[in-house]
């Protein structure tokens, strides 16, 4: 099971903070980052992203852009995350996503819905991200959409699903039994004085006893070897 974390360098006091995380990160044996930094213009997003590369490109750490399509393939990227907006939206339906796939620019969609899982499957995407699923303080005051929700979004696709939000050493178990092919996570990996430690205690949870199933009844689309 593949764990990504998803920045937000807001959350490390600046990006000097921030460059210091992610250094920690890279090395704690998480999989991949997705470089989400929605404030920032064209140019600054690509001086960040270079910077990041830099720090993730020895321990083999993906990078996985976020919503700047100019940047992906600008900087001649492998992927690029697309929040459902961005990705319904007609400019990127009509022109970028032509771009992207004349680059060979892997791209995912976060989804909300089954429904969107499909659709985004459709229309070409290699991943999808869907959430939230638990309660997180990043969606204050958001009712989550629970294990049935992830356990819809696995089922209605044959890509690859990340579940995200509120996910820890209680919850990651919950969301592997439902098939999905990862996790991310931000806010508990940017503000982590130990990356490392945390990393390893996601993964100490995988395979533990989760009962009952909480996917149990509803259908057959696990995934094998999620």
């Amino acid at each position: 099971m593949r764990i990504v974390g998803v920045t937000n360098r807001l959350l490390c006091g600046g990006e000097n903070g921030f460059l210091a995380q992610v250094k920690k990160i890279a090395v704690s044996g998480i999989d991949a980052f997705v470089l989400r930094e929605k404030d920032l213009s064209l140019g600054r997003y690509e001086d960040l992203a270079r910077k990041v590369l830099d720090i993730c490109r020895p321990g083999n750490v993906e990078l996985i852009l976020h919503t700047q399509v100019e940047a992906a393939i600008d900087l001649n990227a492998k992927s690029i995350q697309l929040p459902w907006a961005v990705f319904k939206t007609g400019a990127f339906i009509s022109a970028d996503l032509a771009r992207l796939r004349d680059r060979g620019i892997a791209f995912g969609v976060s989804v909300h819905s089954a429904e969107e899982a499909a659709e985004a499957e459709r229309s070409g995407a290699a991943w999808l991200i869907a959430g939230h699923v638990f309660v997180t303080d990043c969606k204050k005051g958001l009712e989550p959409r629970g294990l049935e929700f992830i356990g819809s979004v696995c089922r209605a696709v044959k890509i690859p699903v990340y579940a995200i939000g509120g996910i820890s050493e209680y919850t990651i178990a919950g969301v592997e039994k439902c098939g999905t092919e990862g996790v991310c996570i931000m806010s508990s990996l940017m503000e982590s004085p130990d990356p490392p430690a945390l990393i390893a205690g996601l993964r100490s949870r995988l395979g533990a006893a989760c009962f009952p199933n909480p996917c149990a009844g509803q259908g057959s689309g696990l995934k094998e070897g999620a």
